[in-house]
């Protein structure tokens, strides 16, 4: 059985360091809502935490996220959020 050799993202075009495959939480706005896609192949920098993902990836997630049925069998989770005060100067 041949062993699954993983993608080689490069550099981080941020910061230079090495980035490193990971799965991951991606989150999207999309007509004032928000979704979140997990498990995500991406390649993240551990200096700076930048994420990439491959063409293919972007493509599947796209189609994800147009699918009504998929979307209509997704779990939800509860989010808070915290409006920004200028502190007085």
């Amino acid at each position: 059985m041949k062993k699954k050799t993983s993608y080689n993202y490069g550099e981080c075009h941020v910061c230079g360091e090495r980035m490193q495959e990971r799965l991951i939480r991606q989150d999207f706005w999309i007509k004032e809502k928000l979704l979140v896609v997990e498990g995500v192949p991406a390649g993240v920098c551990p200096q700076c935490g930048e994420k990439v993902v491959r063409a293919e990836v972007g493509r599947q997630i796209a189609a994800l996220l147009v699918d009504p049925d998929r979307l209509r069998q997704t779990q939800t989770m509860s989010v808070p959020v915290i409006r920004f005060e200028k502190a007085a100067a």
